[in-house]
């Protein structure tokens, strides 16, 4: 979409995503909590919109934990193809292992799940970043000026892109969702988030400009490769278009469990304060995890990789991606909101809080006009209204959960502010 703009598309997400971490940070510093944006949200703005806000996220991650399951069946039966074997594994059926798996490893200890996810997520970056100086190789090094001076692209064409560069940073800050299970969490969360933004933005601009420059500039080309890093790799030798897709393989499951870890924590924390079934507010008696809410999360993204099954894997990878993007985008525009009416409260704001709050609230307004006009083709242009009748949904829940049992809104309101003091 970009073109030779590419690598300028994720300069501009990575400014935008460090802004919103450190919005993210300030607030993770001084609320360390399972749920987040949900608490983050309700402290600052009210428990209505933190509720609409946790409702977005459990939208966002679970539509992650779809996509990089269905990206793990499509990479490691491109595996299995570049091995030589005469067979692939039907897609159904590493949907229902993939969905096993990772919530087997989330119920079991989150310091295990994340450890592997960490090694998993590294052996990609290794294979990703090999290929990559290979490539980059072929042409001694050069620079390439045609990308330099962004040649053959346009504001339009990087605007309306910005949006799916944001979504490669998507679940940056979940690290925030382990406010309760990290030590010195007012030091560490924000560390987390902050520097998950600055290493992935620098990893995405290197690698976005190398896959240009190794495609030849042929932007149109590259854009129709379903596996571009497996095509730059060939020309080396099969043994390096297995390590390719083994670690893509690597780093999509690894991604899929993240994603589910989130999810049962904010599924976990809106059981709570009762906006959802009492019963995903608990954790399990032996492992201290959120397992009922990890279990409903590993059942939703089962069944939202089968409900669409026998179209191409790719078109539900931009489906659920977009679906996913929107309800981030509209929780990282909540929070750079939050971030500086949160200080003003505790009576700590200073004149930079405000800007970097206004910045990145603008920066996600932006995001989401460029995913909106000009106008997508079928279906893209109607996810957007459909996220929107989701979060319709939330509203109205909202208003039944108050309307219900207005006592116990107003106890979680006391119960929120208690813990601030605390």
């Amino acid at each position: 979409m970009a073109g030779t703009g590419s690598w300028l598309v994720y300069v501009l997400a990575t400014m935008a995503m460090v802004i919103v971490g450190i919005n993210v940070g300030k607030l993770a510093a001084r609320i360390p909590s399972a749920g987040s944006f949900f608490i983050y949200v309700s402290r600052s703005l009210g428990s209505g919109y933190g509720m609409l806000t946790g409702w977005s996220m459990l939208a966002a991650y679970i539509f992650t934990a779809a996509t990089a399951t269905i990206a793990t069946s499509i990479f490691l039966n491109s595996l299995l193809q570049t091995i030589g074997l005469p067979f692939t594994i039907p897609p159904i059926v590493l949907y229902t292992s993939v969905s096993l798996l990772i919530w087997y490893l989330a119920v079991r200890d989150i310091r295990i799940s994340s450890r592997i996810g960490l090694v998993m997520e590294g052996i990609s970056v290794l294979a990703i970043l090999l290929v990559c100086v290979v490539a980059w190789s072929r042409t001694g090094f050069k620079a390439d000026q045609k990308q330099l001076h962004l040649e053959g692209s346009d504001v339009a064409s990087i605007a309306q892109a910005i949006v799916f560069g944001i979504f490669s940073f998507v679940g940056f800050e979940s690290a925030a969702t382990l406010g309760k299970e990290t030590r010195e969490p007012e030091r560490k969360i924000p560390q987390a988030v902050i520097l998950s933004s600055v290493l992935a933005g620098l990893f995405f601009v290197f690698t976005s400009y190398v896959l240009v420059l190794g495609f030849g500039d042929d932007t149109a080309r590259l854009g129709a490769s379903t596996l571009p890093l497996g095509e730059l790799a060939t020309g080396d030798g099969k043994f390096l278009a297995m390590f390719v897709y083994l670690g893509a393989t690597l780093s999509s499951f690894a991604c899929a469990l993240a994603s589910l870890n989130a999810y049962g924590r904010m599924l976990f924390s809106l059981g709570r304060y009762k906006f959802t079934h009492a019963s995903v507010g608990v954790i399990h008696a032996v492992h201290r995890t959120p397992s009922t809410a990890l279990s409903v999360g590993a059942v939703i993204n089962l069944l939202l990789c089968v409900v669409l099954y026998g179209r191409p894997e790719i078109d539900l990878i931009g489906y659920f991606g977009t679906v996913a993007t929107f309800g981030f985008v509209f929780v990282y525009f909540l929070v750079s909101i939050s971030a500086p009416v949160f200080l003003h409260k505790l009576g700590q704001a200073r004149a930079g809080d405000y800007v970097l709050g206004a910045i990145g609230a603008v920066a996600m307004i932006l995001a989401l006009v460029g995913s909106l006009y000009p106008i997508p083709p079928f279906p893209y242009n109607i996810l957007p209204y459909l996220f929107a009748l989701y979060l319709l949904i939330g509203v109205v829940w909202f208003w039944f959960v108050r309307s219900r049992a207005p006592a116990a809104l107003l106890s979680i309101e006391h119960d929120l502010e208690a813990s601030v003091q605390n």
